[in-house]
């Protein structure tokens, strides 16, 4: 079953490499969408794959790359489908 779900990463996750991070992972584990870092600092990712998939990749988000400090993962039920079909990173 197809899960979706947003993201907003807070902490040093911007100029650290946390969107090519969550790209990687997210492509490992079959699940579509994208990154973007904000204007405010976090990381918004909006994901959608197999609940099994979502449930290690919001793991792998909540510890980041190396060089980043993760401190708050807020998460919130997202659409079941993405308009991509591929994860991203967006500028």
């Amino acid at each position: 079953m197809l899960v979706g779900k947003r993201f907003l990463v807070a902490g040093r996750v911007q100029g650290v490499g946390f969107r090519f991070f969550a790209r990687d992972a997210a492509r490992r584990e079959g699940i579509t969408g994208s990154v973007q870092n904000l204007d405010d600092g976090r990381v918004e990712v909006v994901a959608c794959g197999e609940g099994e998939a979502m449930t290690r990749f919001e793991i792998a988000l909540r510890c980041g790359p190396i060089g980043a400090r993760v401190d708050d993962v807020f998460v919130e039920p997202g659409p079941p489908g993405t308009s991509t079909p591929d994860f991203r990173i967006l500028p």
